[in-house]
C-alpha cells in the first residue's frame, strides 16, 4: 500500500535511507541462522543493522510523529487503540514499523529466536506519547471502554455476574468484586489476564450500581499453594520465556489501559457529564499470600489497601532483566528515593509484618479478619465527596502529563529489555522452574 509521506522537513534524505536501511536488515537476518544459534560475529552484524534503521526511524519520527499520527486518526478525530495504531501505522507506511504478518510469525517462536521487530513498535510509540499532542490523544482513547466490555455490560447489569478466563467479576451490595482466578499460576500474568482485568474494570465503572470496586485473588490449585488465596505472581516468566507476552498487548495496554482506568476512570460521552467526562469509582484491594511484580505494581493505584498478615511484596524486575512497570515513577512517592531503590534496584522483599510495609498498605490484618476488614474499608469510602477527592488527588500525585512523558520512555526501553540477552538467558531459567 502506497501513501502520501509527510514531506520531511528537518533531514529530508531519512526516509529513502531508512527504506534502504530496512532492506539491508532483511538481507543480513536472511542468511544467518536463527537468533538463538548465532556466533558473535554473526549477532554483531544483524546488530549493526539493525541499528542504521532504528536510528533514521529515531530520526524520522522525531521529526514527523505528529504528522504521521494525524494522517492515522484523520486529524485525532479517530480514536485507535494501541494495537489498532500500531497495525495501522505499519500498513500505511510500510518500512517504519513490522507488518502483522511477520509480527504473526515471529510470535510463534520463542523470545531467544525472535529479531526483535517489537522494539520498532517501542521506537513509533515513544515518539507518538512524547508529543503533548498525538500522545495526549492516545493516552484518551486509551481511556475509552474497549468494546468487549461494552458488549457485555448489559448481562452484567441483569445478572451482577461475569466469568472470564483469569478474572471474574460480581456485584454485590453496590460493590464490584474483582477476583483474579487464575488458580493453577498464582494469578501470574499474560495477555489474556491484561485482556480479561480491563473488561472487569470497565463494567465496574459503567454499572452505574456500582459504587466501589474490589480486587482480591482466589483460591489456588497450585501445588504449593493449594486451597489459599494468593494475590499475583506477576508476569508469566514462563510465557515470557516462549515468546508468549507481547509489547503492545501487554507492557503497554496494561498501564495504559486498566491501570490507568483505576486512577482516572473511563472516559464518556454522556449527556450531563460537562463537569467531567470521567466515570471515577474508589478501589480497594486485598492482598493474600504475596504480590510480586505487577501485583504490587498495582497496590500504588489503589485507595485503599490492606493486607493479610503473613503476606509479602517484592517487585523483583530488576533482578529479572525488566521494567517493573509504572512502579518507578510511583513508587519513591510511597517510599521516598531510598526505599524504593532499594526494592526495585537491589530486590528487598518487604513482609507485611515488619514497620516499612505500613508505608506501602494502609492496614495489616490476621488472615480470619480479612473479610470483615474489607468490608469496612469499602463502607469508609462510600461517600459523596470520596470521588472529587481522589480526583484531585491523583491530579496533584500524578499528573497526567508527567504520566505521558515516562511511559513514552517506558515503551522504549522496556521493548529494549524483553530482548537483552541478560533477560532471554533469566527468563529461561526461571521460565523452567515454575514447568
Amino acid at each position: 500500500m502506497t501513501t502520501t509521506l509527510p514531506e520531511p522537513t528537518i533531514a529530508p534524505a531519512v526516509w529513502p535511507s531508512l527504506i534502504a536501511a530496512t532492506q539491508r536488515v532483511d538481507d543480513t537476518v536472511a542468511v544467518l541462522p536463527r537468533p538463538s544459534e548465532r556466533s558473535p560475529q554473526q549477532r554483531a552484524a544483524a546488530a549493526g543493522a539493525k541499528d542504521v534503521a532504528r536510528s533514521l526511524r529515531t530520526q524520522y519520527l522525531d521529526a514527523h510523529a505528529d504528522a504521521v499520527y494525524d494522517q492515522l486518526t484523520e486529524g485525532r478525530t479517530l480514536g485507535l487503540r494501541l494495537a489498532e495504531l500500531v497495525e495501522a501505522a505499519a500498513v500505511a507506511f510500510p518500512g517504519l514499523l513490522p507488518s502483522a504478518e511477520r509480527l504473526a510469525a515471529e510470535r510463534a517462536l520463542p523470545q531467544a529466536d525472535k529479531e526483535g521487530h517489537e522494539i520498532d513498535q517501542g521506537i513509533f510509540l515513544r515518539a507518538v506519547l512524547s508529543s503533548p499532542l498525538a500522545g495526549r490523544h492516545l493516552l484518551d482513547t486509551m481511556l475509552r471502554p474497549t468494546p468487549r466490555a461494552v458488549r457485555l455490560l448489559p448481562e452484567f447489569i441483569r445478572t451482577g455476574i461475569v466469568e472470564m478466563e483469569a478474572v471474574r467479576i460480581e456485584r454485590h451490595n453496590g460493590v464490584a468484586r474483582l477476583t483474579m482466578c487464575r488458580e493453577d499460576r498464582l494469578n501470574a500474568e499474560d495477555d489474556q489476564q491484561v485482556d480479561d482485568m480491563e473488561t472487569a474494570v470497565d463494567l465496574a465503572l459503567l454499572d452505574p450500581a456500582v459504587h466501589a470496586g474490589l480486587l482480591r485473588g482466589g483460591e489456588m490449585s497450585h501445588p504449593r499453594y493449594r486451597g489459599r488465596r494468593v494475590f499475583s505472581a506477576g508476569i508469566n516468566l514462563k510465557n515470557l520465556s516462549s515468546g508468549d507476552i507481547s509489547l503492545v498487548d501487554f507492557l503497554l495496554r496494561r498501564e495504559l489501559g486498566y491501570i490507568h482506568k483505576l486512577i482516572r476512570g473511563i472516559l464518556v460521552d454522556q449527556p450531563g457529564r460537562w463537569h467531567s467526562p470521567h466515570i471515577e469509582k474508589p478501589w480497594v484491594a486485598a492482598v493474600d499470600g504475596f504480590a510480586i511484580g505487577g501485583g504490587a505494581q498495582l497496590l500504588l493505584v489503589f485507595d485503599h489497601v490492606l493486607a493479610s498478615a503473613d503476606a509479602f511484596l517484592s517487585l523483583p524486575a530488576a533482578k529479572e532483566g525488566i521494567i517493573p512497570g509504572v512502579a518507578n515513577f510511583r513508587l519513591s512517592r510511597f517510599t521516598g528515593p531510598r526505599l524504593s531503590r532499594q526494592i526495585i534496584l537491589e530486590g528487598r522483599r518487604i513482609r507485611a509484618s515488619e514497620p516499612d510495609a505500613r508505608i506501602l498498605v494502609d492496614e495489616v490484618v490476621e488472615p480470619d479478619g480479612m473479610d470483615d476488614a474489607i468490608e469496612r474499608a469499602l463502607a469508609r469510602l462510600d461517600g459523596e465527596a470520596v470521588i472529587a477527592n481522589r480526583r484531585m488527588l491523583n491530579l496533584a500525585e500524578e499528573p497526567p502529563e508527567a504520566f505521558r512523558a515516562y511511559m513514552a520512555e517506558f515503551a522504549l526501553q522496556q521493548a529494549l529489555r524483553i530482548y537483552g540477552e541478560d533477560v532471554i538467558q533469566k527468563v529461561g531459567r526461571f521460565g523452567a522452574r515454575l514447568t
